[in-house]
């Protein structure tokens, strides 16, 4: 009996063993297959840009405090004004510092995009493998949940929520866009659970007496988090979309200077058209930054489904 004990448990050290090697082999082979995507390339340096805007948004109120994005004012200037040497981008209707909230506007964007994704994904994941994994009713009960959340226009729940009870706070819009976008990342993620479940090495840990939560976070999951690094990178796009669309019909955080508040600000004046050195910045941010990671994503999907590598290289 006992010899047979201690073959179980080595029979599970090896497993362990053998996994963890697995994901490192899985990691590395995976880099080398993104670092020949064009597409990943590129969206790596718009996101290292933008996160070096982020990094350097602190800078320009140490300098001098009308540098400030939201209570800094230039004493000499009352109206908008174009770019200078003192303001690099120009000055708003108060004559604050636009590339100051430019660099504002980076950093609130990856906190919203990256906060509203990872809780997204974290909701989806471990739903979708509790799912999975169990079966039954309580497959059939949180399927059943996340069809009707999906269903849901979240935007516009959102401006309902906003119509009701003024203008939102940024951490409760990062809530509810976590809370209307994990279903999808569920379904993807149980239908590679129940593909998983019936794995030979996760019999071989049934077998030597894991528990159902040993095998769910031990040995599904970290198979099934390369999917949802790559939902993930899609999240964070509708996350600052959804934040900046909010923010330019007047429901975003007043407190708060994002590229949606600035876009808001612009056209609330009446600078939209009198004013590009205003309007154009933050409207290309947006853009770049929602594109660099769908370029993520697509060089992450080149990595975790093979049959777009071959057509990639056909091409």
């Amino acid at each position: 009996m006992t010899g047979e004990i201690q073959k179980v448990t080595t029979v599970t050290t090896d497993i362990d063993l053998s996994e963890r090697f697995h994901l490192i082999s899985r990691f590395l082979e995976g880099w080398s297959i993104y670092k020949k995507s064009f597409l990943g390339k590129i969206g790596l340096i718009l996101l290292a840009v933008f996160a070096l805007m982020a990094l350097c948004s602190s800078i320009p109120p140490l300098i001098d405090p009308m540098y400030q994005p939201m209570s800094g004012v230039d004493p000499e200037i009352f109206k908008a004004t174009g770019p200078s040497i003192r303001h690099w981008l120009g000055t708003d209707f108060m004559g604050r510092d636009i590339f100051s909230q430019l660099l504002t506007g980076a950093r609130i964007a990856f906190m919203v995009g990256v906060s509203a994704a990872f809780m997204s994904v974290f909701l989806g994941t471990a739903i979708g493998m509790i799912a999975g994994y169990t079966g039954k009713f309580m497959d059939t009960f949180l399927m059943r949940l996340a069809d009707m959340i999906m269903v849901m226009p979240s935007l516009l729940v959102l401006l309902m929520l906003a119509a009701l009870f003024g203008q939102l706070s940024i951490w409760f819009i990062v809530f509810f866009i976590a809370l209307f976008r994990w279903p999808g990342v569920s379904r993807v993620i149980r239908a590679q659970t129940l593909s998983l479940k019936h794995r030979p090495f996760i019999e071989a840990a049934r077998v030597a007496g894991a528990s159902n939560l040993r095998i769910i976070f031990r040995h599904i999951m970290p198979n099934v988090l390369p999917l949802s690094f790559l939902y993930m990178t899609f999240q964070v796009t509708s996350a600052i979309i959804i934040e900046a669309a909010l923010a330019f019909l007047g429901f975003g955080d007043p407190g708060t200077v994002s590229w949606g508040m600035m876009l808001q600000w612009v056209w609330k004046t009446g600078h939209m058209f009198k004013a590009p050195y205003w309007l154009l910045p933050p409207g290309i941010c947006i853009s770049l930054i929602t594109l660099s990671f769908y370029m993520l994503g697509r060089a992450m999907d080149e990595v975790l489904d093979p049959r777009l590598r071959k057509e990639g290289t056909t091409d």
